[in-house]
């Protein structure tokens, strides 16, 4: 079984999700031969190098909903996280451009080692929504490649250059082509689709019957797009 996702790293499902596609895969022997694969998907492409202003005004202007209620908004998605063991601190991450971040993804990926890229894709999560760091920070992105395993001189000449730019765009071209427009999105073996982060059960579940090819059900979940992230 092949699972291809698209994902953005400033999306907070997104990591939920991956926590908890990796902890069904951990604990599920029929689905220990699973290849996995990550695919680029921007929340937004416009974000700047730095960010503009604190999370909590930003999802309350984001969402047309008060400052307190967006507060008690982020603080449910954050208990989700760390319900998952995750050291979750949303309400004081900062939002940028994350092109460079998933240009780091790919140069890990094309290296054929999935503990490595697999090394760089929780080192930016963990970096963006524990850290609470600038994932257009070419100081902070050298520093997890070279920490993760790549080599530095690679890692440098990626990040002072556009490779691998057009592969992260294709992956959002073929998001588009697939009507895939929130993530996360798992497409699982080509054909069937989990759409959101369900509960690690109901993914856990959903993965096992595929795997025995007893439905094609759809699952869905909480996601995220380039208007919101559904919070009710």
């Amino acid at each position: 079984m092949k699972i291809t996702y698209w994902s953005d790293y400033a999306c907070p499902y997104c990591y939920i999700g991956e926590a908890r596609l990796k902890k069904v895969l951990a604990s599920a022997p029929e689905l220990r031969d699973v290849e996995v694969e990550m695919k680029s998907f921007q929340l937004d492409p416009t974000a700047g190098e730095h960010a503009a202003g604190d999370t909590q005004t930003r999802f309350a202007k984001k969402y047309h909903i008060s400052f307190e209620a967006a507060g008690q908004q982020i603080e449910t998605i954050s208990q989700m996280g760390r319900d998952e063991g995750i050291d979750f601190r949303y309400a004081s991450t900062l939002f940028t451009n994350t092109m460079d971040a998933h240009r780091l993804t790919k140069l890990a990926q094309s290296k054929g080692d999935a503990a490595l890229t697999e090394r760089v894709i929780e080192a930016l999560f963990d970096a963006y929504f524990t850290q609470n760091k600038e994932l257009a920070d070419h100081a902070l992105l050298q520093k997890i490649g070279e920490d993760c395993g790549l080599d530095a001189d690679e890692v440098r000449e990626v990040l002072s250059s556009d490779r691998y730019q057009a592969e992260v765009l294709a992956d959002e071209r073929e998001a588009a082509s697939r009507g895939i427009y929130g993530v996360p999105f798992f497409l699982i073996n080509g054909r069937y689709t989990v759409s959101g982060a369900p509960s690690a059960e109901g993914l856990r579940q959903a993965l096992l019957k595929l795997a025995a090819q007893e439905q094609t059900e759809v699952a869905k979940g909480m996601q995220c797009g380039p208007d919101g992230c559904r919070i009710g």
